[in-house]
């Protein structure tokens, strides 16, 4: 039995010296050496049996080695994923100890095994890149809780035993396969189009660097000196990065990468590393250790946000890994035509590839709102992400395609696949070019209806776009984008300073700002909440901001400051009760006149409005348009919610049309109202921005339309070239029509009227 509050007999060093002598005796076969570690193992750490098992490529974990169990087990024993408690340590990709292992629900008993008598169990996994690939088991007759510090010196041997297992030093590859994959043939993967483009070229893997050559440290004091100096260097590159960075990225871009150098002085990080560098390891592994226990952790993370939050803790770790190697940024040689493929990716390391070289961008996982998308969007590098299983399907140098205009992923395209996207790319530089030829020829139909072309914008490098698209303003600037990528809460000199510069890049152009439209699929870390069952339609935007109102008030009077002198045009999002409106206003009310008391500078005219987004307003806008400045639509959220269908859940996103008849009905009805009350209402949705569905609201009456960059310019040449007079004799026919949608009759309306969608 193992003593009382006892870890190991002997020091961990020694033990993991004993553990590299056994694997380094080259003239033992592989299964000697294995045998010979598991008895080592059970004889340091006093336990009666200890068990290795590694993961096959069908998932199943096979009983290796063993000290204790029947050795007829071995080899013969195998585990189906998730079966037992050896299945939920590598499901889990955590540590379990138990005093009584037959007595959790997780328990499977294998007869053949002979682990009767067993109750103690404490197990760890064998991480490679966060997944793992094995478990190491130690076991006792007595029933006993394993202490903190025999959890630690398990995880550290499971560690050791990782990077052995996995450098096939102490096992041949294919031991491990049960099916060898290598394709080398086309292939298309499906995945998210996190910032808009096509690009195509050559694969770059972006790639932490080899895993340590050596594991244990023969002096600790000098490795925890080469720890400590390489964090010093790496905090350093990173301040050089913010103070280089500050022209090239503003607002919201700048404060991705200032929230970034924050996880560097993490204490608990840091307390991590050098833990594991006195405990034995190299400054190297260490780090490897701790990026591995971190991605481990993420995987069970069940907040996206914050699971995108903690993988800069993991581009960190591989950072230090390449400045302990004594690699420089910028060194690695580019082709000219990169496409940058990765896991994931932190904000700091995408700054670092030349801008020049780098024309797209891959990843296995992320999400729209990770850090590495709002710098690719600012960048204006097409990015795909959720690409499945994509690290494995590439190699180096190999010829793909970044399509973020389908979210899709072409690895070794066919040459016909090839001449189909240079066409297409071609296509939309000559698009470009005739764009930018209109920029500065006003919006107006055939027939001599205006219309007002709007931007959408969120971070400070899309005021670039006012100048480029020719847009007549702002329509919608989304003010979470700030929150979202902060790791606290932006203080009032923060948010003042943002929305002047939005102001000051507008000039005389209008800028209308949506106050916080966060929860739902919107989580800040620093704001408790409570979870919920459908967030979607829980407590976010502005039943957050009421709920909270110190927080509103405080982003009021940010924006009053930042406009003083100037028009301010203020909208609430997610009106579903006028009640909700009155509340939200008098919030306005109540900071304006805390400016006035103070002598402090007020707007030169301020204007207030709401987002028509919930289905409920539509029979209560006799009641909410008086109390309003201006309305605007925010078709994404009004449409799935008349649908009751999430429009990010691909299983549903497609069961309805928004060219169906209930939908443009539902439009028109809000249109004539607001013509009835002389209300200014605009549209600032998705739809607004794409040229068929901008046709249909021009024809219902829409004369403001606020789209994303890319969509002013082809919406625009599609309003040069309509009659609205003859589009609406034809539109109105369609809405009574019992279909589920009505596309392709619009469609067909819109080329008989030659108009260009």
């Amino acid at each position: 039995m193992m003593p009382a509050g006892g870890a190991m007999t002997r020091g961990p060093r020694i033990l993991l010296r004993q553990i590299r002598e056994a694997l380094g005796a080259g003239a033992a076969p592989a299964q000697d050496r294995l045998d010979m570690v598991v008895r080592i193992i059970a004889r340091s750490m006093v336990a009666e049996v200890c068990s290795i098992y590694l993961r096959r490529a069908s998932g199943e974990l096979e009983l290796f080695a063993t000290e204790g169990l029947n050795p007829e087990a071995v080899h013969n024993t195998r585990l189906r994923p998730g079966e037992g408690l050896v299945g939920e340590v590598a499901r889990l990709a955590q540590p379990i100890s138990l005093s009584d292992a037959p007595s959790h629900p997780s328990f499977s008993y294998r007869p053949e095994t002979g682990e009767d008598p067993y109750h103690a169990f404490l197990g760890a996994p064998l991480l490679r890149g966060g997944r793992a690939i094995g478990v190491l088991v130690v076991q006792n007759r007595t029933e006993r809780r394993y202490d903190e510090d025999e959890v630690e010196d398990i995880q550290t041997i499971a560690m050791v035993l990782a990077e052995t297992v996995a450098s096939g030093e102490l096992l041949a590859e294919d031991e491990l396969r049960d099916v060898e994959v290598a394709p080398h043939r086309p292939e298309r993967l499906k995945g998210q189009r996190f910032a808009e483009g096509l690009a195509f070229g050559h694969a770059v893997l972006h790639e932490a660097p080899l895993a340590p050559e050596k594991l244990l440290s023969d002096d600790p004091a000098m490795e925890e000196a080469r720890l400590k100096l390489a964090l010093a260097t790496l905090k350093s590159g990173l301040d050089a990065m913010l103070d280089g960075g500050q022209g090239k990225l503003a607002g919201p871009s700048f404060e991705v990468l200032e929230t970034y150098r924050m996880f560097a002085d993490d204490r608990g990080w840091n307390r991590s590393l050098e833990e594991a560098v006195r405990n034995g390891l190299t400054a190297e592994a260490a780090v490897d250790r701790v990026r591995n226990e971190h991605r481990a952790r993420f995987a069970q993370a069940r907040d996206p946000y914050i699971r995108e939050r903690l993988h800069d803790f993991e581009d960190l770790a591989n950072r230090l890994l390449r400045v302990l190697a004594g690699d420089k940024p910028g060194e690695r040689e580019l082709p000219d035509d990169a496409i940058l493929v990765a896991r994931n990716l932190g904000p700091a390391d995408l700054l670092e590839y030349p801008r020049d070289k780098l024309k797209g961008l891959l990843l296995e996982e992320g999400s729209a709102a990770s850090h590495a998308a709002i710098v690719a969007r600012a960048l204006q590098i097409p990015c795909v992400g959720r690409l499945m299983g994509l690290r494995d399907r590439l190699s180096e140098g190999d010829l793909v395609i970044a399509d973020g205009e389908t979210g899709e992923a072409y690895l070794r395209p066919r040459p016909d696949m090839l001449e189909a996207v240079q066409s297409r790319m071609a296509v939309r530089e000559q698009r470009r070019a005739e764009f930018a030829q209109l920029r500065d020829t006003p919006a107006v139909t055939l027939d001599g209806q205006r219309i007002s072309l709007l931007t959408n914008a969120g971070l400070a490098v899309d005021l670039e776009n006012l100048a480029e698209t020719g847009a007549e303003g702002i329509g919608l600037f989304r003010t979470e984008f700030q929150f979202m990528v902060s790791d606290e809460l932006p203080r009032l000199t923060a948010q003042t300073a943002l929305y002047r510069l939005v102001l000051d890049a507008a000039g005389d152009r209008p800028v209308t700002f949506r106050t916080l439209d966060i929860g739902g699929d919107k989580v800040l870390p620093y704001l408790e909440a409570e979870r919920e069952e459908n967030p979607a339609l829980g407590r976010r935007a502005i039943r957050l901001g009421l709920d909270r109102p110190s927080l509103l008030r405080m982003q009021l009077r940010a924006l009053l400051t930042a406009a003083a002198g100037r028009e301010l045009r203020v909208m609430f999002p997610m009106i579903a009760t006028v009640d909700e409106f009155r509340a939200a206003r008098e919030l306005v009310d109540i900071e304006c006149a805390w400016a006035r008391r103070r002598g402090r500078p007020l707007p030169a005219l301020l204007r207030v409005g709401a987002m028509v987004e919930c289905p409920s307003l539509l029979w209560h806008l006799d009641a909410l348009l008086p109390l309003t400045d201006f309305v605007s639509i925010g078709t994404n959220d009004l449409f799935q919610y008349m649908y009751a269908a999430d429009r990010t859940n691909p299983l549903v996103s497609d069961r309805y049309d928004p060219l169906s008849p209930p939908a443009l009905r539902a439009l028109q009805t809000i249109q004539k109202a607001c013509a009835d009350t002389g209300t200014p209402v605009s549209i600032c949705g998705e739809l607004a921005g794409r040229p068929l569905e901008a046709f249909a609201l021009i024809t219902l009456g829409f004369t403001r339309l606020s789209a994303p960059a890319g969509g002013v310019g082809p919406v625009k040449r599609m309003i040069l070239s309509a009659d609205l007079t003859a589009a609406r004799r034809g539109l109105n026919n369609l809405l009574n029509l019992s279909t589920g949608s009505v596309r392709n009759e619009i469609e067909s309306l819109a080329r008989k009227l030659n108009v260009v969608v």
